[in-house]
């Protein structure tokens, strides 16, 4: 599902044999088991997971015995979202909860860690109340998604391939670090940038202009096909996803309907109510004196679906038109680091014109299932 994924399987117990499959940025590396001996039948698996840029990663692990896959889901310690890479990460099995085999040299741990990657979204409804946009009824297919808003270092990637193959954007894109998301692209750029990301992987082209893959100008006129690659998410499918899983809530957390910084990366003011961050003005961590900034990307607790950011760091440009707006604005959602938390809401849609960026627009794709 993700390009850059590092993998490392290994045989357990007392002989360790530690294969990269993957050697692309992460690496997983120097992994080794060990079961414990203290009746407890609690394995320690340790391993080293490397990132260029320091991205956190999306750690996971699988077991198999002789091939056959284990289901195993006792797992605790430095797996799932947010592991700060490093040496002599640990992870915890309880294999006593999950299985009833024995441990010994034919089971296999494969240890994954990659850089958020994209995440399923699991189709259906999410209806009920929004605290303050009253009732709604969002209903989607399964598609994946970004976890992440796209970063400065991947749009670049994209971006230096793309204008070598036939594209021209309006906007470069501008970031704070190559971790940050990118920002200062308008929709026009972000439709294109798509295109030549599903190009760039060998996937279908989604956007076309009269028939033909849309991949210069500043058209309104783009269509979005059915093709498997990579498109903007609609207005709906944002919100659905923003919600996590979870009804009538005013933001993407399912335990509160209020808003900190300790949530996300926003302006906070006392003019809502719902706003009840101990500090106030811009984000204390993403402020240098002079201009506050993005913060990195996934630096706060995703949703229930695995989401980060869908409140506050950047807007993120949707395919849609905003209503009763059509031929003129564009569909933002999810708010930035300059905004209140008014703006903040999952239920809250802005609007802009496709060919400005500002220091605004942001972007976060999908894919269709399966892929």
């Amino acid at each position: 599902m993700n390009a850059n994924r590092a993998i490392t399987r290994f045989f357990s117990v007392f002989l360790f044999l530690a294969v990269v499959v993957h050697a692309a940025d992460p690496v997983v590396s120097n992994v080794r088991a060990v079961q414990r001996t203290d009746g407890s039948k609690l394995v320690d698996i340790w391993y080293n997971v490397s990132d260029t840029d320091g991205d956190k990663q999306n750690v996971s692990v699988t077991v198999t015995v002789n091939g056959i896959p284990v289901t195993a889901s006792s797992f605790s310690g430095h797996v799932g979202p947010s592991v700060i890479p490093g040496s002599n990460r640990r992870i915890v099995w309880d294999a006593g909860a999950d299985w009833n085999g024995q441990f010994s040299s034919t089971v296999k741990f494969t240890v994954t860690a990659d850089d958020f990657g994209m995440v399923l979204i699991p189709g259906g409804t999410n209806s009920g109340t929004d605290p303050d946009f009253g009732a709604y009824s969002l209903t989607v297919g399964s598609f994946y998604m970004d976890a992440t808003e796209v970063t400065k270092a991947k749009w670049d990637e994209v971006y230096s391939w793309a204008i070598t193959h036939g594209y021209s954007f309006d906007h470069v894109g501008s970031g704070k670090a190559a971790n940050h998301p990118v920002h200062t692209v308008g929709w026009y750029d972000v439709v294109k940038w798509c295109n030549a990301r599903s190009q760039k992987e060998g996937r279908p082209a989604v956007y076309t202009v009269g028939g033909a893959i849309y991949k210069t100008g500043q058209r309104d006129d783009v269509v979005q096909t059915s093709a498997a690659g990579y498109r903007l998410p609609t207005d709906v499918e944002w919100e659905y996803a923003a919600r996590g899983g979870v009804a009538n809530r005013r933001f993407p957390w399912g335990d509160s309907d209020t808003i900190q910084h300790g949530r996300a990366n926003y302006y906070s003011s006392s003019s809502d109510s719902y706003d009840t961050s101990p500090t106030r003005g811009y984000h204390p961590t993403y402020n240098n004196g002079t201009s506050p900034y993005t913060s990195p990307a996934g630096s706060f607790a995703a949703n229930g679906y695995g989401l980060y950011d869908m409140t506050g760091n950047v807007w993120e440009w949707c395919f849609d038109w905003y209503p009763g707006y059509e031929g003129s604005y564009r569909v933002v959602r999810g708010g930035g680091w300059f905004s209140y938390a008014c703006h903040c809401r999952v239920g809250h849609r802005n609007y802009y014109c496709p060919g400005i960026a500002g220091t605004y627009g942001g972007v976060r794709a999908v894919l269709p299932p399966g892929q």
